[in-house]
């Protein structure tokens, strides 16, 4: 699982059928200190998120376990929005 912040949404009409329903939207990797990392991805939300908000994601097969239709080609899924993190001191 890794966190992001969601910093935009897709629309696009014309996408394969197992995606019907989808919101997808653009998520911003963050670290544990809530620095932006590279590289946005687009997920499938299934927990109902918003922009601005710091999510929860998953990628790869774990991505596509997080929606009913298993057929659905998704590599990348919100799976939960964060309302805190506690104890994020790394390093010595």
């Amino acid at each position: 699982m890794q966190m992001g912040m969601v910093v935009g949404r897709v629309t696009a009409t014309r996408k394969d059928e197992n995606l019907t329903g989808t919101k997808l939207l653009i998520t911003q990797p963050i670290g544990l200190d809530g620095s932006m990392l590279p590289n946005p991805i687009i997920t499938v939300d299934t927990v109902g998120a918003g922009i601005g908000e710091k999510v929860i994601y998953v990628t790869g097969s774990m991505a596509s376990r997080a929606v009913q239709n298993k057929e659905a080609p998704i590599d990348a899924a919100i799976i939960g929005i964060i309302d805190s993190v506690e104890g994020t001191k790394t390093g010595g």
